[in-house]
C-alpha cells in the first residue's frame, strides 16, 4: 500500500525491560499492513476466534499500550507531534506499539483506535493527556475483542468479559489508581442450570421466597456463621444459607444453596437479591470466601 506521508512508527523490543530498540523514524507502516508484514516474518498469526485466543490477543495488545503510556512515555510523547497528520496509538499482538496513520480502507477491516491523539498533546497537561489516551485505548481494546467475538452467544460473551475484566483498565494503571500487576478476582459468569432456573422461577412466584427486595450486603459476616469446609460439600448442603464474600467491593452477600453437584464440586446458589449463580465450591473454600450460617 502506498503512503501519502511517512508515518512516525515506534516499535519497541520486549525481550528485556532494560534493553529496548531505539524508536525508528519514518517507515510507512500502516496498522494492518504492518501486522501482515509481521505475520509474514514471524509465521502465520490467524485471526483469533476462540475465547482463549481473543483473550491472549487482548493481553498482548494491552501490554503494548501500557509500554507506550508508562515505560516509553517520553518516546510516545515525541511520536505524537501535533504538526503531523491524524495519528493513532496501536497496541500489537506481539506486545509492541506504534503511533501511526490510520488505515485507508473505509470501513476498516478491524475497529480503529481514536484518531488524532497528537492534536491534543500540547493543549493539555501531560498527565491528563496520557490519561485521555489511556481511556481511548481501553475503548479500542474492548471494541476489538468483541469485534472478534461477534459470533459468540451470550454465555460466550460473558465468559470473555469475565477474563478481560480480571485486568485493571489501561486508564487505572496509567493514572496510578491500581498497581500494574494487580489481578481482580474473576467473577465467573452466572450460568443457570435447569435446577437453578427452576429455583429462580419458584423464588419469583413465591411471596415468602428467599429473595428479599431492597437487600443490602454486609461489611462483615454474621457471627453465627463459620467458614465453609470440604466436609460440608454433601447433599445436606442443599437448602442451607451462607454469606459469600466479593473482594471487589469487600461485601458479604447472603446466598442459599439451591442444588449441589458433587461430581463437579459446584453448586447452584441464589442471592437474596434474586440472582442465580453456578458457584465453584473448591474456589470459595480455598479462598475462605464463604461463611456457612448455622
Amino acid at each position: 500500500m502506498s503512503c501519502l506521508q511517512p508515518a512516525l512508527c515506534v516499535r519497541i523490543q520486549t525481550c528485556s525491560p532494560l534493553h529496548r530498540a531505539a524508536p525508528s523514524q519514518g517507515g510507512c507502516e500502516r496498522h494492518l499492513a504492518g501486522e501482515r508484514a509481521a505475520q509474514g516474518q514471524q509465521g502465520t498469526m490467524p485471526t483469533p476466534k476462540s475465547i482463549d485466543d481473543i483473550y491472549d490477543d487482548y493481553k498482548m495488545r494491552r501490554s503494548g499500550l501500557l509500554l507506550a503510556l508508562i515505560d516509553d512515555a517520553r518516546e510516545f510523547y515525541d511520536a505524537c507531534d501535533p504538526k503531523r497528520e491524524n495519528m493513532c496509538l496501536y497496541g500489537h499482538p506481539d506486545g509492541n506499539w506504534s503511533v501511526d496513520l490510520p488505515v485507508e480502507e473505509v470501513p476498516p477491516e478491524l475497529p480503529e483506535p481514536v484518531l488524532g491523539i497528537n492534536f491534543a498533546r500540547d493543549g493539555m497537561d501531560r498527565k491528563d493527556w496520557l490519561a485521555l489516551c489511556a481511556v481511548h485505548s481501553d475503548a479500542w481494546l474492548y471494541s476489538l475483542a468483541f469485534f472478534y467475538a461477534a459470533r459468540f452467544d451470550a454465555d460466550g460473551r460473558a465468559e470473555l468479559f469475565s477474563l478481560l475484566n480480571q485486568h485493571p483498565t489501561v486508564y487505572e494503571v496509567v493514572t496510578g489508581r491500581v498497581a500494574r500487576n494487580k489481578m481482580y478476582k474473576r467473577k465467573v459468569p452466572k450460568q443457570q442450570t435447569a435446577a437453578a432456573q427452576a429455583a429462580a422461577l419458584a423464588a419469583y412466584e413465591a411471596p415468602d421466597s428467599f429473595v428479599r427486595p431492597g437487600y443490602q450486603a454486609a461489611d462483615q459476616p454474621l457471627p453465627t456463621g463459620r467458614l465453609l469446609t470440604v466436609e460440608d460439600v454433601t447433599p445436606a448442603l442443599q437448602g442451607r444459607q451462607a454469606e459469600l464474600f466479593w473482594p471487589d467491593d469487600g461485601k458479604w452477600y447472603l446466598i442459599q444453596f439451591m442444588s449441589i453437584h458433587l461430581d463437579s464440586r459446584k453448586a447452584d446458589v441464589q442471592y437474596a437479591t434474586g440472582e442465580v449463580e453456578l458457584l465453584d465450591l473448591d474456589e470459595v473454600i480455598r479462598d475462605g470466601h464463604c461463611s456457612l450460617l448455622a
